[in-house]
């Protein structure tokens, strides 16, 4: 039996993340490199990507990147391929990225419907297809989906309303559920992580004008510090956590459970 120590490194894989340069990505990334993987992170501009990765090789993790549009299937091989040529494998898939946008569902465009969907859940399944092909090969892969409570719960009446997002994260759950069941035979597991809300780019106008309820809401009464999704990701992609597959954890301080 392997010692806790051993359950945790991940000393020789690779992790492939999305939306790696900033933010929760960024963090989940560290915390693989800081166990020992080494990383390809994956983003959409330049300005945040590369002081990141200047960043991790300070630290001495090994990183790389790539610039891609995770809904274009072209850029996902190419960033697949690029991963293979720097690292000679991919044992690790983050699908982070993604993109949010509040209207009040009578009103919502459909071609911004259709980015929403495109990048957080096509861009998802493009990149676990991808690089899943890889894992079957080698018979082994972790495919971590970075999902949300709003794919369990509709938002607070006093936040703008996400139903593109919302309909994005539950398709997420979803399609990590079947990739886990279609996949288990090959050695992949296939789990979710659903935030609640953290500080980042995307949810600090939202904390800004609705801090109170969202505080409120949750029995810990706060939002996630930083940090608090580093172990979670670890632990997923980890022997710590061989016999788990399509499931979610839930990160929120007790938000849902309320």
């Amino acid at each position: 039996m392997a010692d806790i120590k051993q359950l945790f490194d991940l000393s020789g894989k690779v992790a492939l993340v999305t939306g790696g340069s900033r933010g929760l990505g960024q963090e989940m990334a560290e915390g693989l490199g800081e166990a020992g993987a080494s990383l390809m992170l994956v983003a959409r501009r330049e300005q945040w990507l590369t002081p990141t990765v200047e960043e991790f090789k300070a630290r001495g993790i090994p990183c790389a990147s790539v610039l891609c549009d995770v809904a274009n299937p072209d850029h996902v091989q190419n960033a697949v391929n690029q991963t293979l040529d720097a690292f000679g494998k991919v044992d690790i898939l983050v699908n982070n990225a993604g993109v949010a946008w509040g209207e009040a569902a009578e009103n919502l465009a459909l071609e911004k419907w259709k980015m929403v969907l495109d990048i957080d859940l096509t861009g998802a399944f493009l990149f676990s297809q991808a690089a899943g092909r890889e894992m079957i090969k080698q018979q082994y892969g972790r495919i971590i989906n970075v999902a949300s409570i709003a794919g369990l719960i509709a938002a607070m009446p006093d936040i703008q309303q996400t139903s593109a997002y919302n309909a994005a994260k539950g398709g997420l759950l979803s399609l990590t559920r079947a990739l886990a069941a279609e996949w288990a035979h090959h050695n992949i597991r296939v789990n979710a992580i659903c935030p609640g809300f953290f500080s980042s780019r995307m949810a600090d106008k939202i904390i800004e004008g609705a801090g109170a309820s969202i505080r409120s809401s949750s029995p810990m009464g706060r939002i996630g510090n930083p940090g608090e999704l580093k172990g979670v990701a670890v632990f997923l992609a980890a022997d710590a956590s061989n016999y788990i597959t399509g499931q979610a954890i839930v990160v929120d301080g007790g938000t849902t459970i309320v």
